[in-house]
C-alpha cells in the first residue's frame, strides 16, 4: 500500500524517528484541502510513547478541521536541524514523514492531558500552565494522528 523508500541507503531506524519526533518540536501536517488540493500547516506535535501516536491542538473550526472532516487521511513531516561533518560545509539532515489517520479527540480528559504535556513540552512554567487550561482549554481541539507507515531518512545537502 505504502511505497518503499527509493533511496533506502539512506534510511533511518524506527528508533532513530521516534527520537526526532520527541526532540523536534514541530513539523509540518498535510491533509486534503479544499478541492483536492493539498493544505500543509506547521504545528506542534506530542508524540506519545503509550501508544506511539502523534497529537496536535488548534482551533475548533477552520479549514483544517474541514479537510479532516471530509477525509481523515494525513501525513506529517518533521526534520531536526542536522549537523556538519568536521571540515564540510553540508547540512546533514534527517526527516520523519509519517502517513496515518487523524480525528478529532473527543474524550475531555484525554484532551486535557494533552495539552499539559504539549505545554510541558515547551515551559515548566506551571502558573501559565494552569491559565491555559482554565482560559483555552474550552476553545481547544486536539487531534490524534495514528501512523498507518513511517520512514526517516538522513539526507546530506551536498
Amino acid at each position: 500500500m505504502f511505497r518503499e523508500m527509493r533511496r533506502f541507503k539512506q534510511q533511518v531506524s524506527e528508533e532513530e524517528c521516534i527520537r526526532i519526533l520527541k526532540e523536534q518540536p514541530r513539523g509540518v501536517l498535510s491533509v486534503i484541502g479544499d478541492d483536492g488540493y493539498p493544505y500543509g500547516m506547521p504545528m506542534d506535535h506530542l508524540y506519545s510513547d503509550e501508544d506511539g501516536h502523534i497529537y496536535f491542538h488548534g482551533a475548533k473550526v477552520g479549514h483544517k478541521q474541514d479537510a479532516i472532516a471530509k477525509c481523515d487521511k494525513a501525513s506529517y513531516c518533521v526534520y531536526n536541524e542536522g549537523f556538519r561533518k568536521e571540515g564540510e560545509w553540508a547540512l546533514n539532515i534527517t526527516s520523519v514523514i509519517i502517513f496515518g489517520r487523524i480525528h478529532v479527540v473527543e474524550d475531555e480528559d484525554k484532551k486535557r492531558d494533552i495539552c499539559t504535556k504539549l505545554c510541558r513540552k515547551f515551559t515548566d512554567d506551571e502558573e501559565y500552565l494552569q491559565k491555559e487550561l482554565k482560559y483555552s482549554l474550552p476553545n481547544v481541539a486536539c487531534l490524534e494522528l495514528i501512523p498507518e507507515h513511517m520512514t526517516g531518512k538522513l539526507v546530506n545537502e551536498s
